[in-house]
């Protein structure tokens, strides 16, 4: 299975959605928690994604977005072929 990485801040229900997607279908993933604060990490995964909002989903280093383009992915049959 693929890396996930799943960048979230405080407080942020699309971020728990996007766990409990992730953790229903059995999905390994890291948690990397963005403080309010901490302007120079939301910089840097500002450029990594191109997205200026959590959570942002990567896998195998490839965003595919936030929750909803998660939710897409598993509706589609999508998500099992990127995990593949």
């Amino acid at each position: 299975m693929k890396k996930v990485i799943v960048y979230t801040a405080p407080n942020c229900p699309y971020c728990v959605r996007a766990k409990e997607l992730l953790k229903r279908r059995g999905v390994p993933f890291e948690e990397v928690l963005l403080s309010w604060q901490d302007e120079s990490a939301w910089k840097e995964a500002e450029k990594r994604s191109g997205m200026k909002t959590v959570p942002q989903i990567f896998i195998d280093g490839s965003c595919v977005g936030g929750y909803t383009d998660l939710a897409a992915l598993e509706q589609s049959g999508e998500l099992d072929r990127k995990l593949a």
